[in-house]
This record gives C-alpha cells, sequence and structure tokens, in this order.
C-alpha cells in the first residue's frame, strides 16, 4: 500500500488523490505576513485554515504564515513539514461522514536555534505584521494564582540579562522589536491564541514585564506602539500518532504531519491590529470589543468541561472523551456540573445561552469520530485547572450558588495525581510540577487539607471553610469507596 500513497509536496496538489482537495491559489506567489510561534496541530486546523479559505477567494495572498518554534524539540516539527513544503492534510471528523483538504498558507519555518537569531531576524523583517502564538496556557511566565508575571522564573531572568540571545518567544519578539525600532520600520501586533481569558493581556503583561527588566525606553516604545488583541479560539483537535497517520494513508496520502479536528471552529478576535491584519471574518471568524464574553463560555464549559471528564476518566482507566462521554456517570456528572454550577457563572453572548452552549459542547464531546485521548486533555492540570476551573469555583463562593461538583472536581484531580489508577495501573507523569502533586496527592489521602495548603495553586480558596468541607468530604469518599461512587452520589443526588 505505501508503493500507492502520494508523498505530500508541492509537486503533489495538481494530482491529489479523489476526494482531497487542494490550494486552487498559487503559493510561489505567496508572502510572508505572519510569523507563528508554537506550530502544532491546533494552529494549523485553526488559524491556518482560516488563512488558507481566504487565499482560497484570492484574498489575503500577502499574509502567508512562517512557522516557528523556541524549544529544541520544535526542530523536529520542522523537519517534518520542510519535507513536504509546509502542507498539512486537514481531516474533517464528523459522524456524517469525513472530508479532507490540503491546507497551503504556511510557507516556511525559522531554523529552531537556542539564541533565536533566525527567529529575530524573521520577525525583525518589516513584511511581518503580525506575531502570533500558541505555546499552552501554562507558557507565558503567570502565576496561577494571582495571574502576575513571574521575573522570579529561570527563563525569564535569562532573557532579561541576554536581550540579544533569548530562549524564550517572547525575549525573541522584543529582540525583534528592538531591531524594529532602531531602523524604523515599526511594530507588528502581538497575538496570543492560546486558551487563556484575556490572552492578550496576559500577553502584553508577558512582553512589557520582560521588556522593562533590560530597557526601559524599549518598554514604552512597545507598550505605546504595539497592540494585544484579545482572542478566543475553538475547535477540538487531537494530538497525531499511528491512527492518524494511518487514517491519512487510506485517503492514498503520505503526509508525515496530518491533522485531525472536529467539524466546528470559532475564532473571536478583538480588532486590534497596529499593522494591519487579514479579513478573517470573511472567512467566519468574528471581530468583536466584547470578546470577554466568548472567552468566559468557552473556557469555562468547554475547556472547564474538559477537566471534569478527563480526570475522571483517567483513574476508571477510559481511554477516550467520547467513551468518557458515553459512561453512564461521567457523562452525567458533566451535564449536571456545567449545566447548573458552570453556567450559573456564564453570561449570554448573541446567538448563544449558557443552557444550549452546555448542549452544544455534550455533542461536540461525544463524537465518536473524534479520537482525543484522556491523557492528552488531563495534560498540565496545574495550568488548566487554575485557568479553568478555579475562577468559576470563586465566582459561585461569591455568589452563594452551589459549588458540589466543582468541589468533587478538585477531589478527582487530587486522587489522579495519586499516580494509580483504580485498576491499579500507574499514571505516568502528566504535569510540569507533577513531582510536587504526586507527594501533595498522598498526603491528602489521610489529611485533604494537604492538597488544597498548595498555595500556588489555591491561594486563600484554602481558607474558605465551605470549599475545604466538601472537598474534603469527596476526597475521603473516593478514597474509601472509589470515584464512580462519589459520581453516583452527585449526580443522583
Amino acid at each position: 500500500m505505501t508503493n500507492a500513497l502520494t508523498k505530500l509536496s508541492n509537486a503533489a496538489l495538481a494530482n491529489l488523490p479523489v476526494g482531497v482537495s487542494g490550494p486552487t491559489y498559487d503559493r510561489a506567489a505567496l508572502s510572508a505576513g505572519i510569523v507563528h510561534i508554537g506550530l502544532g496541530n491546533f494552529h494549523r486546523a485553526h488559524q491556518a485554515w482560516y488563512l488558507h479559505r481566504l487565499m482560497q477567494s484570492g484574498e489575503a495572498q500577502d499574509w502567508a504564515i512562517i512557522g516557528a518554534g523556541v524549544r529544541a524539540g520544535d526542530a523536529a516539527q520542522r523537519d517534518r513539514l520542510a519535507a513536504q513544503d509546509y502542507l498539512t492534510t486537514l481531516i474533517e471528523l464528523d459522524p456524517k461522514g469525513r472530508s479532507a483538504e490540503v491546507v497551503g498558507s504556511m510557507i516556511g519555518f525559522v531554523p529552531v536555534e537556542e539564541d533565536n537569531a533566525a527567529l529575530i531576524a524573521q520577525m525583525a523583517d518589516p513584511a511581518i505584521r503580525v506575531v502570533a502564538l500558541t505555546v499552552t496556557e501554562g507558557g507565558y511566565y503567570i502565576d496561577p494564582v494571582s495571574k502576575a508575571f513571574d521575573a522570579g522564573h529561570a527563563d525569564m531572568a535569562h532573557d532579561a540579562a541576554n536581550p540579544d540571545k533569548p530562549r524564550t518567544a517572547f525575549g525573541a519578539m522584543i529582540a525583534a522589536l528592538k531591531v524594529r525600532r532602531a531602523k524604523g520600520t515599526g511594530p507588528f501586533t502581538c497575538q496570543s491564541c492560546d486558551n487563556l481569558q484575556g490572552n492578550g493581556d496576559i500577553l502584553r503583561q508577558t512582553v512589557v514585564s520582560l521588556a522593562r527588566l533590560s530597557d526601559p525606553d524599549l518598554t514604552d516604545w512597545i507598550d505605546a506602539n504595539c497592540t494585544f488583541p484579545n482572542s478566543m479560539v475553538d475547535c477540538i483537535v487531537p494530538a497525531t500518532g499511528p491512527k492518524e497517520l494511518e487514517l491519512v494513508h487510506t485517503l492514498g496520502l503520505d503526509d508525515a504531519a496530518p491533522v485531525t479536528h472536529e467539524n466546528f471552529r470559532q475564532w473571536v478576535i478583538e480588532d486590534k491590529f497596529c499593522a494591519g491584519r487579514p479579513d478573517w471574518d470573511g472567512a467566519g471568524a468574528t471581530f468583536t470589543d466584547n470578546v470577554h464574553a466568548f472567552e468566559a463560555m468557552k473556557i469555562r464549559i468547554l475547556n472547564g468541561g474538559h477537566q471534569l471528564i478527563a480526570n475522571a476518566g483517567e483513574v476508571l482507566s477510559v481511554e477516550f472523551i467520547s467513551d468518557c462521554m458515553n459512561h453512564p456517570l461521567i457523562g452525567d456528572y458533566f451535564r449536571k456540573t456545567a449545566g447548573t454550577e458552570i453556567a450559573a457563572q456564564v453570561d449570554a453572548v448573541p446567538g448563544m445561552t449558557p443552557a444550549a452552549y452546555v448542549d452544544l459542547i455534550d455533542s461536540r464531546f461525544s463524537n465518536p469520530e473524534i479520537i482525543d485521548t484522556v491523557r492528552r486533555v488531563a495534560f498540565d492540570g496545574s495550568s488548566r485547572q487554575t485557568g479553568f476551573i478555579l475562577p468559576t469555583l470563586r465566582d459561585a463562593l461569591a455568589a452563594g450558588t452551589p459549588i458540589n461538583g466543582l468541589a468533587l472536581s478538585q477531589a478527582i484531580w487530587a486522587r489522579m495525581c495519586e499516580g494509580t489508577r483504580e485498576d491499579g495501573s500507574k499514571i505516568e507523569t502528566n504535569d510540569p510540577i507533577w513531582s510536587s502533586l504526586n507527594k501533595a496527592a498522598k498526603a491528602a489521602k489521610t489529611n485533604p487539607q494537604t492538597w488544597l495548603d498548595q498555595r500556588d495553586l489555591y491561594g486563600d480558596l484554602a481558607q474558605n471553610d465551605a470549599f475545604a468541607a466538601q472537598f474534603s468530604e469527596w476526597l475521603t469518599l473516593i478514597w474509601a469507596d472509589g470515584v464512580e461512587a462519589a459520581l453516583r452520589r452527585y449526580v443522583q443526588g
């Protein structure tokens, strides 16, 4: 079968397999306008797709994407994509039928270097007007409780001391902006595409705070001239593994980095671009001054809902998210907690009530075609729980509305971080601070308060008597009778 596959490349675009669509625009005529740092599956299924759609209609030909990465591991992704002319096969997984297209909006990928010299030079090019990032929720050097800039982090200390040889994306952005200011070529828009409430504001805080550690004058110029639009991004995009590679082979294509995704996308953007932008709204994006309401609905119900079910699934040895939704207790736990406790802390947005959004997410999570692993969704709970669940919990406590399911979510997370499933198998390291989480989780088996005393995660929530009491009751029940017993009590209560 392998010999019959078409190797993905520019040359292959004229003869793609039947059923696979490709670019109708001349990729050789494209020019770069965007550098995107953190070029993983989500970016290629989301932002790159919106740009591809514009290019298909003859627009945005001078806004092509140059990929970039600042981690040593990003070099392998660069090699994979360079070998196929930076093309990506997107496979839409819809229960009603699959479809596939080759996206060509990316035209290059800068070399991955320890001092980021190539990345700095690329971003300093006057043609680059937007620098965008998907570096994960935990990648912005902020305290998870206070959300303040973490100036004491070793990476930030390094970049402050070595501004011309930075190791982070933010240090590289600052270095490029220094060059642009000196040459008079103007600023670029700094665009976060990560799942963070106020992601543009957080990006501004990181860039400006880091710059101020080494160059106050440049900092003032960046703060006055660069823009940092907030945005909400949404599309479920599983990781690529053997199943996805085999799936693209069934289409007749040899693609070393295919991407699968659901049949839903949403991108809501604040229209604050200091150097111009593509007309993404022509491909379905929404520009609005009220990004916050869209962000809150999505982050709290979808991303928060993912954490509800993934941790329970991990402990109960359920491998995929759709199987969690079909589980007799986990799916109902999501529906009750999201539908009552979380939705009560979310405002409606144009065309969507919180209750209707819960139903939409229920359907999306339940899509059996999306092979999204519990392990991927449960990764980096120290960032995701503090970003997606705890803000809702705080608001519910302040409002005096129920928190029982939210408290249960924290008990299940603590149970997961103990490191074993109920069948006795080991849960491998799944968080940047796994060792400290694991230590606290083991101590919490006999003293639940130990878990909440992680001040770097819970702050003053540990001293909230109502929350602490419910958390302790749930964790005690879980260790005595198991996660299913706790879920059953909550769902039937």
